[in-house]
């Protein structure tokens, strides 16, 4: 007996909700309208409405809406559980959220998100996102310029600084030990790489993901503003030479995690350079510079980088996740680290760029970076970094009025790393202080900052990040401070 195929899309129908996927022949588009208008109007409060919610609001009991539902849940419930979510979520768009860093989105970049979601286009190969896989290349190359890379530099986008950073050291690696295919199994002498004892844990996690151990990450001494020092650098490649080990690459940082300072970037690409070690900088944070003319000599010395880790997710605005690593000869990537997709036609101009990076299925990350560097321009990136910098000044004289506040290093970028160290108690007791403190602000002040174990102790961190902060809510900060004492 033959099956009537409209019976069974009738049937389909009737068990899916009216709005389950936007119909490509208009058949649901007043119901879609409505839909998307509610979600919109959501957004808008939400966002509008940030600076009357707290900062890191209570957290929300979720046990009783995790359940998976056997039937359809209808939009305006499932909207109105939405709300509470989004009520109870860190608010990083309140002016007194100043503990990360992260950021307020840009709205194109929202947008971007959105519109992305919508294609649902995948950037493993240029077939299955034509326009954005051409994009990311194009776009890519003018920031790798940005840093002084070079005519041979690009890059490619990834979820986030530890996948970067996991992929510059694979072909550090990989060019030093010929790698690709072999490995490393058998090698004579033992691979290292260096590191800032401050650096990010992702380099740990690319040493234990190489295969190399966690401690093929050799920890390089700082000084008291949190840079490495060159000359324990130097030691220790020596070092780990004598021990019969055999060092690759070294890793200077652009904005430490905890206090935002930069390593001596000439210096270290000199020792790399001496040594015939591939230069990477993990610049994540501080690479946002690069935008600010006033500023980017900070990252003096970059350019020399044989790789560089960028996170527009963070002092970009965009939203999570959007970074990058960028290399300054971008072929080494199709000679040292691209593995062929057989099921997907090759693009003689242009890659496949899941072939040339750790994830296969890809987000469309570069249209929301495209339409914010687009939308706020060069210049109006400059203009926000120069208000953050303004304020770091303002905040560390603050901090440097009060006796009993102590800076863990001298700002470099619009990172400040404080605590309380009132001698009117004991030592022991300072760390309690500072969490107490914390929570007065949040709970007082409406100020986050967060509470990073940073020497062994437990220090302030504020990240003058969001655009919307003002010095008012400095002044108001340090009067909450003044108050709690």
């Amino acid at each position: 007996m033959a099956i009537n195929p409209k019976s069974k899309i009738q049937n389909l129908k009737s068990h899916l909700p009216e709005t389950a996927f936007i119909h490509p022949d208009e058949q649901n588009r007043e119901a879609i309208a409505t839909l998307l208008t509610q979600v919109v109007e959501l957004l808008i409060e939400i966002m509008t409405t940030a600076a009357d919610r707290s900062p890191l609001p209570e957290p929300l009991d979720l046990k009783g809406w995790a359940q998976l539902s056997d039937t359809s849940i209808g939009s305006a419930q499932l909207l109105q559980w939405v709300r509470s979510q989004l009520h109870h979520s860190m608010n990083a768009a309140h002016p007194g959220y100043i503990g990360h860093m992260d950021s307020i989105p840009t709205t194109m970049s929202v947008i971007g998100d959105l519109l992305v979601a919508a294609v649902n286009n995948n950037m493993l190969s240029v077939e299955m996102s034509p326009v954005f896989s051409r994009l990311e290349p194009l776009v890519l190359k003018q920031i790798a310029a940005e840093f002084g890379l070079g005519p041979a530099a690009n890059g490619v986008l990834v979820s986030g600084g530890s996948l970067a950073n996991l992929q510059a050291l694979t072909v550090a690696r990989n060019v030093a030990f010929d790698a690709l295919k072999t490995g490393i199994a058998g090698l004579a002498h033992k691979p290292v790489f260096f590191v800032s004892e401050v650096a990010h844990t992702s380099m740990k996690k690319a040493a234990m993901l190489l295969g190399l151990g966690t401690e093929a990450a050799i920890p390089i001494a700082t000084n008291a503003d949190s840079q490495m020092k060159v000359s324990d650098l130097q030691a220790k490649i020596e070092q780990a030479r004598q021990q019969g080990q055999q060092p690759f690459a070294v890793v200077a940082t652009a904005g430490t995690t905890v206090t935002g300072n930069v390593d001596p970037l000439r210096a270290i690409a000199a020792v790399a350079k001496a040594q015939n070690l591939w230069f990477h900088v993990d610049a994540a944070y501080g690479g946002a510079v690069i935008f600010s003319p006033e500023h980017r000599p900070l990252l003096a010395g970059i350019e020399q980088a044989d790789s560089v880790t960028f996170n527009p997710q963070k002092w970009l605005y965009v939203t999570k996740t959007c970074a990058m690593v960028l290399f300054r000869n971008f072929d080494l990537l199709n000679q040292q680290f691209r593995i062929l997709a057989p099921y997907m036609n090759d693009h003689d101009e242009w890659p496949n760029l899941g072939e040339l990076t750790v994830q296969g299925t890809r987000h469309p990350d570069i249209l929301k970076l495209w339409l914010s560097l687009q939308h706020i321009g060069k210049q109006g990136y400059a203009t926000i970094i120069h208000h953050n910098f303004a304020l770091t000044e303002r905040f560390t004289v603050e901090v440097n009025k009060r006796a009993f506040l102590t800076l863990a290093s001298q700002p470099q970028m619009n990172l400040i790393c404080f605590r309380g160290t009132p001698d009117w108690l004991l030592e022991a007791a300072w760390d309690q202080w500072n969490q107490s403190l914390q929570t007065h602000l949040l709970k007082q002040g409406h100020t986050f900052l967060s509470l990073p174990l940073y020497r062994g102790q437990r220090w302030l961190k504020a990240v003058l990040l969001n655009p919307f902060t003002t010095t008012e809510d400095i002044r108001l900060l340090f009067e909450q401070i003044d108050r709690f004492i």
